[in-house]
């Protein structure tokens, strides 16, 4: 595990160096993010060649968590990176709140802990230490350093380290070429960033030169055995699932998709922003979560996919997450405050200018019958959007929500007929 004190520390750029140095190795590698993210998984693909999975002590049982880190055995390495600070996560039982070091501890992932030294020197060897001793059932295998001024400010941080007990296995210095690009829900997605493959070579090259990759492989221990028989984190919607995927709607979760397969159902992509309708053959569709508000006026102009989406939706179920509920609604209003209108299969409207964060881990529980199982199944996801709901309409509400501490959050979403949607995105359905 890839991990930190803090966000911003670095971690993705370490793991992606890590990651790329690997392949370039020649080796099987595959990734995995700590907790809820679409963004960084994507960049994780790009490196290794596979899809990134998502790891959740809070959203997932333990069952799951297992199999999903054991894997298939195809790619023999795993290089999980950690979200925000190693040991944060939320209120709860011990091993399921949510933190990294969770993870790290159920499944003896050794730790690599990034320390960004801008602004301190020696000091870092107190951090380092503090991490190293905080939890006997993590184990910090050693330190690399981000963002050092020179190498004089390196040396006199990896020294003392080095004296506390704990190995530096290399350091990045501050280079403002190693930025990626943002945008409000955090990384511009790996797809859109043109130059990614060069930047990639370049951190593989950077990491040969300033990591030390053999100590890193050195560091590394087994996972525990696949566990067998569990069921997917949530029950196929149908058995062949239109998809929408393309810039507008790129947020499924891997484990999600590969548990629909494993049942046996069949994933048929489709793309909207193509003016692309759910394909007929299929029994349901899913619109995922993305960046509708970005293409909101496309979107609402390409008529092929509204309609084609009206028909299908008359006769079979579809479901929308975050973006894909958005477009479900009667219209969006983007950035600029131009209101599009959208395929108005549910009744709200909901609005990008007017932004408010909703952020958090969430218990749902349905109200209704719906694409994500039967009234009264409990399901564990979040929520992470700016969007809010303008308009609420008349449809008939998803879902109850908690958060994690088990505030009653209230209703949430809509069903009208067939159709569902909320800003609920759902990671996996609880177990018995």
């Amino acid at each position: 595990m890839i991990a930190a004190p803090r966000s911003g520390s670095g971690k993705t750029l370490v793991t992606l160096a890590v990651l790329a140095a690997l392949r370039r190795r020649g080796l099987a590698v595959r990734a995995a993010k700590s907790g809820p993210d679409y963004i960084d998984p994507g960049f994780h693909a790009a490196c290794t060649g596979t899809p990134s999975l998502n790891l959740d002590s809070w959203a997932m049982p333990p069952a799951l968590l297992d199999r999903l880190a054991a894997g298939d055995g195809g790619e023999p390495l795993l290089v999980v990176e950690a979200a925000m600070g190693l040991f944060d996560g939320v209120v709860g039982p011990p091993g399921r709140r949510g933190r990294p070091a969770d993870l790290a501890a159920r499944l003896g992932l050794p730790v690599l802990l990034v320390l960004d030294i801008a602004g301190q020197s020696q000091s870092a060897a107190a951090v380092a230490r503090g991490f190293a001793l905080h939890e006997r059932e993590v184990r910090v295998a050693g330190v690399v350093l981000n963002r050092a001024g020179s190498a004089r400010h390196r040396d006199g941080a990896a020294q003392a380290i080095e004296a506390a007990g704990l190995p530096v296995m290399g350091c990045l210095l501050r280079d403002p070429a190693l930025a990626l690009p943002e945008r409000h829900l955090g990384l511009v997605q790996a797809q859109e960033h043109g130059g990614l493959g060069a930047f990639l070579d370049d951190l593989a090259a950077r990491a040969e030169d300033c990591l030390d990759i053999d100590a890193i492989l050195a560091a590394m221990a087994p996972v525990a055995a696949a566990v067998e028989g569990v069921p997917p984190a949530l029950p196929p919607p149908g058995q062949r699932i239109a998809l929408a995927r393309d810039d507008a709607f790129s947020f499924l979760y891997p484990h999600v998709a590969q548990g629909w397969r494993r049942a046996g159902a069949e994933l048929v992509a489709f793309s909207p922003l193509a003016d692309e309708a759910p394909p007929e053959e299929c029994d349901s569709c899913w619109l995922p979560g993305g960046y509708p508000e970005l293409h909101a006026g496309a979107l609402s102009n390409n008529r092929r996919f509204i309609d084609g989406l009206r028909r299908f939706a008359a006769t079979r179920p579809v479901h929308g997450e975050c973006g894909g509920y958005m477009v479900l609604g009667a219209a969006l209003e983007d950035a600029a405050g131009v209101t599009h209108p959208m395929a108005a299969l549910l009744g709200h409207v909901t609005s990008f200018a007017r932004r408010r964060l909703a952020l958090g881990y969430r218990v749902a529980t349905l109200l209704r019958p719906s694409a994500l199982g039967g009234e009264g199944t409990m399901l564990r996801g979040h929520e992470f959007h700016y969007a809010q709901v303008t308009e609420p309409g008349a449809d008939t509400p998803l879902a109850r929500l908690a958060d994690a501490a088990g505030n009653d959050l209230g209703a949430a979403g809509g069903v009208r007929g067939r159709v569902s949607g909320s800003f609920f995105h759902a990671i996996a359905a609880t177990m018995p």
